[in-house]
């Protein structure tokens, strides 16, 4: 799925996140709430209020959730303008009745903050931003006018003028921050969601393409013996039928699109991923295979496989997993990408652990970001220059999270940094060069095991494609 697409259909469904009954359910807490309140205030402390104005307030409440109940299906999820309207009515009844209960004197007058909350938590940033310039607005305006609360004797409760209007400021600091807040959270949250299902998304279409390369590896390996026997017995027809041109033309064709089958069949399945044979491989050829569509880029890709002092000669071999293939061809990408002409890919290993070392000759990570690379929707801030080295590329950030995270799955630990043998100042002052990506492994997580290495592969299994 391209990013634009997937960036636009998970606003679509952020749009219907909010329930019809969750609103509903906060909003009868609310109504009893205020009820209770009021009752308590009248009955218990003798406050004078206007108890029919407040009452028909409460009122519009209860009925606007009565004509929710039985007009909308239970299950009910508000698109973002009918979510809105909601919060913004449930702002308006809170207002007026605050109005004619003494304005910000009232201490619940702090109830005005669970709207806007929900808005910051489940809307749009600018949902969120109408319902807040609306609280606030409302909030001064009770601050200012409202019905006075009188005692028993007729003497208004007011609170100090100081500290009504400490309570005003507290009011609007907490709704903005409080919305801030939520949303940065948030925010956080959806992109790690967004990230991960981007992610598993990626690593499945990789297991659908190795599942496929073992089918197709398959296919070839069965039908080898038939195709052999047609081209066979093709060829000793054409030589009986030296004397009959109308079917010797028949059988040379026979024999053409025998060959011509061999090669089809070659060709897709010269990679074949899931043969037990080569479900092991030393660890060069696993890397060979990840960089292998970003080799004819136009960038010169280089692989240097050194063991380290003491370590065996012998390569490592170790499995082909999807996540590993695809975490290091999207680092590999990464480095192609944003090189000048060069890629280095360097393999090593020691007793213990698998090394692979990934750099560029490129200008290297921003100094901006190095310290968040792997975070979701982190995106590098020299766009004109990426732009003109990936043309018509519109990255979402996930390219780094996705190969970070299914290569931590693998046990890898990566670590970024800039190599320092050229490119140009940091703002440190320090010289900067391309990009170093270093993938470590301990070997036992990937190598494969020693007992049953050369013990009988037995039968390979069908592979299911499809659901």
């Amino acid at each position: 799925m391209p990013p634009t697409d997937f960036r636009l259909l998970k606003q679509q469904e952020r749009s219907n996140w909010v329930r019809l009954r969750t609103l509903m359910t906060l909003r009868w807490f609310a109504i009893i709430g205020q009820s209770a309140a009021i009752i308590v205030a009248t009955r218990f402390y003798n406050i004078d209020i206007a108890v029919g104005s407040a009452a028909l307030v409460v009122t519009i409440a209860v009925v606007a959730n009565l004509v929710s109940y039985y007009t909308y299906p239970t299950n009910k999820r508000l698109s973002e303008f009918e979510a809105t309207l909601w919060l913004i009515f449930d702002i308006l009844q809170l207002s007026a009745l605050l109005y004619l209960t003494g304005g910000l004197n009232n201490p619940f007058a702090m109830l005005i903050l669970a709207p806007v909350t929900i808005s910051a938590t489940v809307l749009h940033i600018r949902s969120t931003v109408f319902l807040g310039l609306t609280a606030i607005t409302l909030v001064t305006i009770v601050s200012r006018y409202k019905v006075p609360l009188l005692s028993e004797d007729g003497s208004e409760l007011a609170l100090p003028v100081l500290l009504q209007f400490g309570f005003w400021v507290a009011l609007l600091i907490s709704l903005v921050f409080l919305a801030l807040y939520a949303r940065q959270v948030t925010s956080e949250m959806n992109a790690m969601n967004e990230a991960l299902l981007a992610t598993q998304l990626a690593l499945a279409r990789e297991q659908k393409l190795t599942d496929l390369g073992g089918v197709v590896a398959a296919t070839a390996h069965e039908l080898g013996t038939p195709l052999a026997t047609i081209k066979l017995v093709s060829s000793e027809l054409k030589e009986e039928l030296q004397d009959r041109p109308d079917l010797l033309e028949d059988a040379e064709l026979i024999r053409s699109q025998a060959d011509r089958c061999r090669d089809i069949l070659q060709s897709m399945g010269r990679s074949g991923k899931d043969d037990l044979q080569v479900r092991f491989a030393p660890i060069e050829t696993v890397i060979h295979e990840a960089a292998e569509p970003h080799l004819d880029r136009g960038k010169d890709v280089k692989f240097d496989v050194v063991p380290q002092e003491g370590a065996s000669l012998t390569q490592p071999s170790i499995e082909r997993r999807p996540e590993i293939i695809h975490g290091l061809r999207n680092l590999i990408q990464n480095a192609v990408d944003f090189s000048r002409t060069s890629v280095m890919v360097e393999m090593t290993w020691s007793e213990d652990r698998i090394v692979v070392r990934i750099s560029d000759d490129g200008l290297g990570f921003p100094q901006s970001v190095i310290g968040r690379i792997g975070d979701p929707y982190v995106k590098r801030r020299r766009q004109s220059e990426d732009g003109a080295r990936r043309p018509g590329y519109e990255g979402m950030g996930l390219g780094l999270f996705i190969a970070k995270t299914l290569l931590e799955r693998s046990g890898a630990t990566l670590k970024f940094s800039n190599s320092r043998r050229h490119g140009h100042a940091s703002w440190t002052g320090q010289a900067t060069g391309g990009a170093i990506v270093e993938v470590s492994w301990p070997r036992n997580m990937l190598e494969t095991n020693q007992s049953t290495e050369n013990a009988p592969l037995g039968q390979n299994q069908p592979i299911a494609i499809w659901p």
